[in-house]
Order: structure tokens, then sequence, then C-alpha cells
């Protein structure tokens, strides 16, 4: 019996030293695991990392070009370009239209001069430039003279090339000035090629009788078709003739038009101006 006791005593501690030494390699093989794991994870964050600042490096690449190459979207601020253009309307303006120059990049680098795969504007094109006083500043206004064309405003009516413009009476545009609704004669052009514009003439203005414009060689004669409301090429000391380098594309699309600031979104049932999203402009 003594043996038998003693046998089973040591039986006994053996398997005590057995399960500690199971339970502690257990142990260092949970913890070896654990913190492999915890390794892994983090050597894969920035492997997640690297391809979220790729596809967004990738994503900014393309929505330069785009922008540069294509189309580039542009805010209306002003009514200068009334009854065509309102103030809220947001177009899509083809950046390919006239060809490139160093304007037509981001941050208009200076990289090189004049224009690339340069194509003419056609009298009549919605055109959007740099304003040549401060080239930073965007400016959209209509395209009516060519190189050494000859303009001039007579009674309120336009000659090119001594040759009158045929204006003829088409409604009335009602506007809004300081709060208060007026109502404005609206008048169809028809330019020297036969393209039709709508411009609008409130009244009698030292703009309307001018001097004749001679438009010197790579530069246009631009106007707004607000006409009494409007700092064009008629105003050599703001606008001018605008140089062809300056040139920055043509509008063509109206994408949105809201006649409130956006972030008064409580208004966008009344405000946003469904009937003018996805209008063609470019044969406006």
């Amino acid at each position: 019996m003594p043996n038998a006791k003693k046998f089973s005593f040591k039986k006994i501690l053996d398997f005590i030293i057995s399960l500690r030494s199971y339970l502690s390699r257990s142990k260092s093989l949970l913890l070896s695991k654990f913190f492999t794991a915890k390794s892994s994870s983090k050597n894969n964050l920035p492997k997640k990392e690297a391809g979220f600042f790729s596809t967004l490096i990738v994503a900014i690449l393309l929505a330069g070009i785009i922008r540069s190459f294509l189309f580039e979207p542009f805010h209306i601020p002003s009514g200068s370009m009334k009854p065509t253009l309102l103030v809220g309307d947001f177009v899509f303006v083809k950046k390919y239209a006239y060809g490139y120059s160093h304007y037509s990049f981001p941050f208009s680098i200076n990289f090189f001069s004049g224009r690339i795969f340069n194509k003419s504007p056609q009298r009549g094109d919605i055109a959007v430039f740099r304003y040549p006083s401060d080239p930073s500043i965007n400016y959209i206004k209509r395209i009516i003279g060519l190189p050494f064309d000859r303009i001039q405003m007579r009674s309120g009516k336009l000659f090119i090339n001594d040759i009158e413009v045929n204006k003829i009476k088409d409604g009335q545009f009602i506007d809004q000035i300081n709060g208060e609704k007026i109502i404005i004669d609206e008048f169809v052009e028809t330019l020297p090629q036969g393209k039709k514009i709508h411009i609008l003439d409130l009244a009698n203005t030292p703009q309307d009788n001018t001097g004749i414009y001679e438009v010197p060689a790579g530069h246009f004669f631009v106007m707004g078709d607000n006409r009494d409301n409007s700092q064009d090429s008629r105003f050599l000391e703001h606008v001018g003739f605008v140089p062809e380098e300056n040139l920055v594309g043509q509008a063509s699309l109206i994408f949105f038009s809201n006649a409130q600031a956006l972030w008064k979104f409580w208004l966008w049932n009344d405000s946003i101006r469904f009937l003018r999203i996805f209008k063609n402009i470019s044969n406006e």
C-alpha cells in the first residue's frame, strides 16, 4: 500500500508538472500569434494608406487633365450677359475650342507663350477670357469683333465694318434692379454670318454712341448681351481689346442654375431654374 500511495503521488506530481509545462507553452504560442497578427496589421496599414493616397492622386490628376484640356465649370456672378446667361448659372466651358495658352492650366504657370493647337473663335461665340488689366480674373462676354474688324455703336445700333447689324424687337425681359422689377426691351441681332443673338437695350447710354474701334491683329472685341449694363471692349481703359492669348474657352452648356445662394437649401424648390439645366448655349 505505501508503494501504491507513493506511485500515485508521483503520477499526480508528474501530471501537474506536465500540465504546467503545456500551459506555459500554450501561453507563449498565443502571445506569439497575437504579436505576429498585430505586427502584420501594422505592416498592412501603410499599404492601405498608400492605396488611398495613390487613388486620391490619380483622381486629382484626372480632374486636372479634364479641367485643363476638356471642360472647366464657371459660375456667372453678374448680369452683363442677360438674357442669355443669368446670375446663378453654372456653365461648362470647352477648353479645347480655341486651343491652349498658359491661362488654360491651373495656376496659369507661364511655361510657354502664345497658343498651341490654336483655333480661331467665331463671331458670336460666348467666350471666357482673362481680364486684360488683371489676368487673375475671368470674364465672360460675346465675341463681336475679329482681328482687323471695325466696330462702332451708333444710337444703340451695332455696326461691323461700317455695315449696320439688323436689330428687331423680340418681346420684353423682366429684370430686377435693387429689388424692383423692371421691364426691358429684348431684341434679336443678326450678325454678318447669320448668327442670331438676343440682347437687352434699356435706354440711351454713353456706350450706345462710340467712336470706331479698329481691332488689332491677334485681338478680339467683346460685348455683353445686356448692352447697357456691361463693362466690355467699349471701355478701353478697363477691358479693351482681348488678346488671343487670354482666351480660356467657349461657354457651351448650362449644367445648373440657381437664383439664390446655394447654401440656402430651403429655397431650392423655388430658386433652382430646372428649365435652364442642360441648356446648350453654344448656338445662343
